[in-house]
């Protein structure tokens, strides 16, 4: 009752309009305010992680309404499935859990509400694959971030998928920040991370040539790594599929049924399902997924980040990840002292930073990222982009990346969080239905985690259905993906032999990415062939490069529209929704 007590009283001091209640061991709030900063305010005073199991949140922003748009698909092709195991979702989390499941000769199908994978959270990842020394060593953040970063090097060359393991550096301006390198490097150490020590600036530029000048040295962290978050979700679908896994996308969970603690259907777009075991890797909507289910412990609230994408031509001024000590002061800024110094300092120990903040990222197709930040926001679909912010973020990053010019810019993206109040993952069985798994607030470092939180998931579910039905491993499951060849890693000889051979491998369709219309075509005839702009972007990058799309884009939607034998009008950017062309104005075939 104490700890109920100094939580109600720091709530009413917030907003008297808050009720709060004690519920199935979780903290509830309630009521309507005016502002969301508010709302946010209150689920973090409500925080209490040894008395209570979760903050669920129910506080409305007076005025706001969440959109969410229902898939243009209606039917009922699904109607009366029984899948074994039910995954919700379709990032990198639920399409790792997919590819575990498929090791077993399981009914596995996994829903996602979009038009491809990936498409979330996942897909404006910057692609960092962390070390973790940020993390609380009793966070589920830090235990599945460490095991998924020794994953990662094995996963990738069996998927066939760019992984590049050169480090993550953190940039000191001050000797007295050396101090706190060395508390962190022991901190590492008791983590069980590796190889994390304290370099001068002379040693620094071995690993990072291109360091400003006011710089002393930093920590570098040798297991940070780097990989394309939408190529490595879209190759766990693929090896899902391709061992027996299904996915259905435009496919949108509506509403469930339960009873005596068991969900017993699951309503969508396209019917009615009857799954054994639901899996809810729901993203942003990972806590209405628990609701549905009778199981929610936890709210998520939006944050949004905004990242920036560089030329390649300025891919070298990083080569890793790297960014500047959240203690430093930089040359150029005015004030004496960050913001509340000491508190900085501590939650950074503790993992109870909610942003690693803005840095730089050699992408594994040498751009150079940029950012993101950190804005709160209530509503799940907002990826806006906005000048300010994007030209916040440049500035900042110009005082590290010295030679970076805004004229380098080609792209800026933004994603949304998916941040429970608690700021860690929830990876669990149900608490209050006995056939439903979460695996929710997955946000950073969501894309190093996905593969231990898949394996761990996979074990559950498995020892859950061994209590009802036998379970036979898959003797055909097949771990490699081998990926069609990309002619612009390939020497000239092998690309000469594979143009002799196939001469569609000799047209090139992007010449920033030097794609040709051969893979272009290997891609739609894939086994999760998304035949879209977008979707052939996400799976080999036309459009992706300084012209965005301007020469290629229409040469792509041909060779889809040809491939398909429809009309070109029929070709979409990403959904059903997203019409490029409507109609022919000319006289010339479509």
């Amino acid at each position: 009752m104490r700890h109920f007590n100094k939580i109600c009283k720091q709530i009413r001091a917030l907003s008297p309009r808050i009720t709060v209640s004690e519920e199935r061991g979780c903290i509830v709030l309630r009521g309507v305010v005016d502002d969301w900063d508010t709302v946010v305010k209150a689920g973090q005073l409500a925080v209490d992680k040894k008395n209570y199991l979760g903050v669920i949140n129910d506080i409305r922003l007076n005025g706001f309404e969440q959109n969410k748009p229902l898939p243009a698909v209606q039917d009922q092709s699904l109607n009366g499935e029984k899948p074994d195991v039910l995954i919700i979702g379709g990032g990198i989390v639920g399409c790792a859990i997919a590819r575990e499941l498929s090791r077993y000769q399981l009914d596995i199908l996994l829903v996602e509400r979009k038009a491809d994978v990936a498409l979330g959270a996942t897909g404006a990842n910057g692609g960092v694959v962390h070390v973790g020394v940020n993390f609380s060593k009793k966070s589920q953040k830090h235990r599945y971030n460490l095991r998924g970063n020794q994953i990662y090097p094995a996963l990738s060359k069996q998927l066939s998928v760019p992984f590049e393991q050169k480090g993550q550096v953190m940039l000191c301006v001050k000797n007295w920040e050396r101090i706190l390198v060395w508390i962190l490097k022991l901190k590492a150490k008791a983590m069980g991370i590796s190889g994390v020590t304290y370099l001068k600036r002379d040693a620094l530029r071995q690993h990072e040539p291109h360091l400003p000048d006011f710089v002393i040295g930093g920590m570098y962290m040798p297991t940070g790594g780097i990989t394309s978050p939408y190529e490595m979700t879209i190759a766990l679908a693929e090896n899902a599929v391709a061992n027996k896994a299904r996915i259905s996308l435009n496919t949108q969970v509506t509403s469930m049924e339960t009873s005596n603690r068991q969900i017993i259907h699951v309503d969508t777009n396209k019917g009615r399902l009857y799954p054994q075991i639901v899996i809810n890797a729901a993203g942003v909507y990972a806590d209405e997924i628990a609701e549905m289910g009778g199981d929610r412990t936890f709210t998520i609230h939006p944050r949004r980040g905004t990242d920036i994408i560089t030329d390649k031509k300025s891919g070298y001024m990083v080569r890793s990840s790297m960014g500047i000590s959240p203690f430093a002061i930089l040359p150029h800024q005015l004030s004496a002292l960050p913001k509340n110094p000491i508190k900085r300092m501590i939650n950074g120990f503790t993992g109870k930073s909610h942003t690693k903040g803005v840095g730089l990222i050699h992408s594994i197709h040498g751009n150079m990222l940029i950012g993101p930040n950190a804005i709160e926001t209530p509503d799940r679909e907002d990826t806006a982009t906005h000048g300010n912010e994007v030209n916040s973020i440049l500035e900042m990053q110009k005082q590290i990346a010295t030679e970076l010019k805004s004229s380098d810019v080609i792209a800026y993206f933004t994603g949304v969080r998916a941040a429970t109040y608690e700021e860690d993952f929830v990876v669990r069985k149900g608490l209050f239905t006995d056939n439903i798994i979460h695996a929710g607030g997955i946000q950073s470092p969501g894309v190093t985690a996905a593969p231990a939180i898949a394996k761990e998931i996979a074990g559950w579910c498995i020892q859950m259905l061994g209590q009802s039905m036998k379970v036979v491993v898959n003797p055909d499951f097949n771990p490699l993906r081998i990926a069609p060849p990309r002619l612009n890693t390939l020497e000239d000889s092998t690309r000469n032999a594979l143009i002799r051979e196939n001469p569609d491998y000799g047209m090139i369709v992007c010449r920033c990415e030097e794609i040709s219309k051969g893979e272009i075509i290997d891609a739609l005839n894939s086994s999760l062939t998304v035949p879209t702009l977008d979707g052939i972007k996400r799976r080999l990058r036309p459009g992706m490069g300084r012209c965005q799309g301007g020469f290629c884009g229409p040469l792509v939607a041909r060779i889809i529209a040809d491939h398909f034998d429809i009309p070109l009008s029929a070709v979409k950017k990403s959904s059903e929704n997203s019409v490029i062309l409507y109609h022919q104005t000319k006289g010339a075939p479509q």
